[in-house]
């Protein structure tokens, strides 16, 4: 894997997520290397020949730029750190880059919106619960360990995850579950319900996006470990499909009582 320390223009970036007025990469690429990952078509960008997965550029600056940026003020919105990087992978723990930029958004009361699949986002606890609107939500795949090794192998743990779900949300932090991608008949809708109840305020999901250069990664490991359903990946899913898993989604918000923000469809 290659890191490499970069010089960033511009940190703050208008967003085109419904969810969101903003967005922050803290990151350039993510070492989280999940076999979905739609964020890959990213990397024409990069100047990278490395695969996705195996390279992250640090943008050692991020801080500075966002004081700059938020000094100019800018209409207050909502900012979501994480669109196509994972703002706590790995390179976090040494580099402290998410850490410095809550501590200016924070300084400047911009509403903030976290997603990660990593439980070191309880590290900075101390910052979150002193947002007047934050919220923090981890992305539950799967609770199956083995497939969960297999999809997202760099990722912290499905229990990991929840346990820091449990942690913020005793802190007072608003938080949700993320249930994405939804991989057909290996993401057990209800048996994640179960799991997040209490831990969560809302919860939102994903439909699995195979457009964006992902299909061929997604294949080999289903040749490999589920033939069985290689066939069923094949039909790339239609819209019908999605919009029953949708309302399986809804009965479920509505029996374990945990509001359905979202559900996105490709």
């Amino acid at each position: 894997m290659k890191i490499n320390t970069i010089q960033c223009k511009t940190l703050l970036t208008k967003s085109k997520l419904p969810e969101a007025d903003y967005c922050i990469n803290p990151y350039v690429g993510c070492l989280h290397g999940c076999v979905y990952c739609y964020s890959r078509f990213m990397k024409r960008f990069t100047g990278h020949t490395e695969r996705w997965g195996e390279f992250v550029d640090v943008k050692i600056n991020a801080s500075e730029i966002l004081e700059k940026e938020l000094s100019r003020n800018p209409k207050r919105g909502v900012v979501l750190l994480g669109s196509v990087t994972d703002a706590y992978q790995s390179a976090e723990r040494k580099y402290k880059i998410t850490r410095g930029i809550l501590e200016v958004l924070l300084k400047y009361d911009f509403p903030t919106s976290i997603l990660t699949k990593s439980d070191l986002v309880i590290r900075d606890i101390d910052l979150l619960k002193r947002f007047s609107d934050c919220e923090v939500g981890l992305t539950i795949t799967t609770l199956d360990e083995q497939i969960a090794k297999e999809f997202e192998s760099r990722s912290s743990s499905p229990q990991r995850r929840l346990k820091a779900l449990e942690t913020l949300h005793n802190s007072g932090i608003k938080t949700y579950g993320f249930i994405g991608p939804i991989l057909p008949e290996l993401t057990n809708l209800e048996s994640i319900f179960i799991a997040l109840q209490g831990k969560i305020d809302f919860v939102m999901a994903e439909s699995l996006n195979m457009k964006c250069g992902n299909w061929e990664n997604i294949q080999n490991l289903l040749e490999r470990k589920y033939p069985h359903l290689l066939s069923l990946y094949q039909s790339k899913f239609t819209q019908k499909y999605w919009e029953q898993i949708e309302r399986k989604m809804r009965t479920l918000s509505g029996k374990f009582k945990i509001p359905l923000k979202g559900f996105y469809r490709h």
